[in-house]
């Protein structure tokens, strides 16, 4: 099933919140792989080397993407940190985003369910700050096509979004071309009924 358009993390924030003289600071970041997550992760541990704990979440894909995420409690009880920032993130609808809770602890414990609710609520907060953009999932292809048809290939590609990655001039004309991968279907009908069912998208290694 194609992927549709989702958003993605565009910005870095930083904000803070106390909770009963604990400081909780949050810092989100774009993100789009584990080894992405992991490095901004080191960044803001050698930031704060005294907190008391770095607690994490993180999306790799889409908000609604079962497979790419992770997080840790570090130190917290189990299910008190790491979980709770993780559901925030998936319920803010934002996806390709690291979140980073560095807490310092204030004297006063707040027990599992007041730890929920504070890192909770410290990524709930960043959220609100976070610039986001649209993302839409593209999957790459070739062409060849004859040279009276090319104008109408470049008509039916503008339609559907796709852009061209690259373009040969030999005894066909051979393109690369990047597709909304929703579209990707539609694509290729629209090209099949053009050139009578000579052209057809091929798979690239890109």
């Amino acid at each position: 099933m194609a992927k549709e358009p989702y958003k993605i993390a565009a910005s870095e924030v930083i904000d803070e919140i106390t909770i009963n003289r604990s400081r909780f600071i949050c810092y989100l970041a774009p993100c789009q792989s584990r080894e992405q997550a992991k490095a901004f992760i080191d960044k803001i541990q050698a930031l704060h080397p005294q907190a008391t704990h770095h607690c994490y979440a993180f999306l790799t894909g889409s908000a609604d993407d079962s497979q790419g995420y992770g997080f840790s409690d570090d130190g917290e009880p189990t299910g008190t940190a790491g979980r709770p920032m993780l559901s925030v993130l998936q319920g803010g609808g934002i996806g390709e985003i690291c979140a980073v809770v560095v807490r310092y602890f204030g004297g006063t414990k707040l027990g599992t369910g007041g730890l929920q609710r504070a890192y909770g609520a410290s990524v709930r907060q960043a959220l609100t700050f976070l610039e986001s953009k649209v993302k839409i999932p593209m999957v790459y292809k070739s062409l060849a096509c004859q040279y009276n048809q090319v104008n109408d290939i470049y008509h039916v590609l503008d339609q559907m979004g796709a852009k061209i990655i690259d373009q040969v001039f030999a005894e066909q004309v051979c393109l690369q071309v990047a597709i909304p991968e929703e579209r990707c279907e539609q694509l290729q009908q629209q090209l099949f009924t053009l050139s009578a069912g000579s052209i057809v998208l091929q798979k690239t290694d890109d």
